[in-house]
């Protein structure tokens, strides 16, 4: 009788034990995020779904853009990394990359100048003769709680990082990408629910959205395909450097999954689109959130 007992307690309460975490330790400063570990799966095995690929990677130096760059190497393609500042952090991604015997350049400038950025999908495609994959993954936010502490400078600056820089490597990809090539966007969970301390942020992510819908359809005719990837809460160095302690200490503890996600659980998604496992998919949005949206 009391085994039963025990047994009709076990399913009413669901019966369910939580499984322990499989995850790394909790990183407590942006340079654990350097840890191979942060960046790939251990067990993490390509299987030659890029093979030949060339693909440029914007924000590709650190954070989710290095991880998609390793992930993306490690499945046989070829990896050109626009980055800001971070000559150390580019040079670091681009070890990694070679260390999957794979080729990787770098090109450092501001992606809000168009000049710059027109000019790096040419060199890309002078250096490797063809580009395969666009990812348009770099951005910028400056969280603050009052609004009217936002800047018009501000404004402007997070709409040039995160959507014109789209634009323009967009347009200037489609001139040398493969007939059967394919951009993939980075939104953001924040383009679904918003947040009050991120509102120019938020409203990037969303055109991010639209401008992935829209272009969709425009070049479906070509068959080039275009989708993105609106990632939550992941570990990256832009958590440590835009928020305070408090914050960075429950950072991703809302998500249902109790977590922020760490870069290599994002960029498998990339993987997925950018490979023949995804050549009917166009338009579409992948949200590796840990199920704080659902849908959408």
């Amino acid at each position: 009788m009391a085994k039963a007992a025990t047994r009709t307690k076990a399913a009413r309460t669901g019966g369910v034990k939580k499984a322990a975490s499989r995850q790394p330790a909790k990183p407590t400063d942006s340079k654990q995020l350097d840890q191979i570990n942060m960046v790939v799966r251990p067990d993490y095995r390509g299987s030659r779904k890029l093979v030949g690929k060339v693909a440029l990677i914007t924000g590709g130096d650190s954070g989710i853009g290095r991880s998609v760059a390793v992930h993306f190497a490690r499945e046989g393609a070829d990896i050109a990394i626009v980055y800001f500042k971070s000559d150390q952090d580019a040079k670091d991604t681009r070890r990694l990359v070679e260390a999957e015997g794979r080729n990787c350049l770098l090109y450092k400038g501001d992606i809000a100048r168009e000049a710059f950025c027109r000019k790096t999908v040419r060199d890309v495609y002078e250096q490797f003769s063809r580009l395969s994959i666009l990812v348009n993954n770099a951005g910028t936010h400056e969280p603050d709680n009052d609004f009217m502490k936002v800047s018009s400078k501000q404004f402007h600056r997070t709409f040039e990082v995160n959507m014109y820089s789209f634009y323009y490597f967009s347009q200037e990809a489609l001139k040398y990408l493969d007939p059967d090539g394919c951009i993939i966007n980075t939104a953001s969970v924040v383009a679904y629910r918003g947040s009050e301390h991120l509102i120019d942020y938020a409203a990037t992510k969303g055109a991010v959205v639209s401008f992935t819908r829209a272009l969709a359809k425009n070049l479906a005719p070509q068959a080039i395909r275009v989708n993105a990837v609106a990632p939550g809460p992941i570990w990256s160095p832009l958590i440590f450097a835009s928020f305070d302690k408090e914050h960075v200490k429950k950072f991703g503890a809302k998500t249902p999954m109790g977590r922020a996600g760490y870069p290599y659980e994002v960029a498998p998604a990339f993987v997925f689109l950018a490979s023949a496992d995804a050549t009917y998919i166009t338009g579409q949005v992948i949200h590796v959130n840990g199920g704080e949206v659902v849908g959408g």
